[in-house]
């Protein structure tokens, strides 16, 4: 079992920056791939961003340029610096882990934190 707890959400003005973090526990860090995804109101989950143990990322095309995902394995973090927050960036962002980086693009990485509200005004 993998507990992932995210942190770092809040009402940001449009423009500003934001960095999530995730602190994973239970299993071996550095074995699973960590990334986030993210649900608006009216919308379902989507998929934003992954990274690998050895630090290679993956991005939705939505969020390339804006948002850099990173880990630090000692620390059992994963982190998301989200830059130029706009309010279609309104969301609870979700912390999650697997065994592989396709798992997390199908939408079913296996492991969820409970989420964190990015709330962005205008």
């Amino acid at each position: 079992q993998v507990y992932l707890v995210e942190s770092g959400g809040g009402l940001v003005q449009a423009g500003g920056s934001l960095r999530l973090s995730c602190a994973a526990s239970g299993r071996t860090f550095s074995n699973y791939y960590m990334g986030w995804f993210r649900q608006a109101p009216g919308k379902e989950r989507e998929f934003v961003a992954h990274i690998g143990w050895s630090g290679m990322t993956y991005y939705a095309d939505s969020v390339k340029g804006r948002f850099t995902i990173s880990r630090d394995n000692a620390k059992n973090t994963v982190y998301l610096q989200i830059h130029s927050l706009n309010p279609g960036d309104t969301a609870v962002y979700y912390c999650a882990a697997a065994v592989s980086g396709s798992l997390f693009r199908a939408g079913i990485p296996g492991y969820w934190g409970q989420g964190t509200q990015v709330t962005v005004s205008s």
